[in-house]
């Protein structure tokens, strides 16, 4: 049972989405969002609209929906984990 629990645990560690750990990596100010600035930072070719584009809530900030919902719809470059 130990090992199907540890087995299980890997595997979904390892399905993770890579965006939402360069989330954390990309998010300075540790909010739990991510700013147009702290985007650029990852990413300087995005501009303020496409930002507003992938802003879906219009929240001025990309929560981890918003980041994968992005990368998914080619708006972002996915990450490289």
């Amino acid at each position: 049972m130990k090992h199907i629990v540890l087995t299980v645990t890997a595997a979904l560690g390892l399905a993770l989405p890579t965006s939402l750990l360069a989330a954390t990596e990309a998010d300075t100010n540790g909010d739990g969002v991510l700013t147009i600035d702290e985007v650029q930072a990852l990413y300087p070719d995005i501009t303020v609209e496409q930002f507003t584009a992938m802003d879906v809530n219009a929240d001025g900030a990309l929560d981890d929906d918003e980041v994968v919902a992005a990368q998914e719809a080619g708006m972002m470059p996915p990450t490289e984990g």
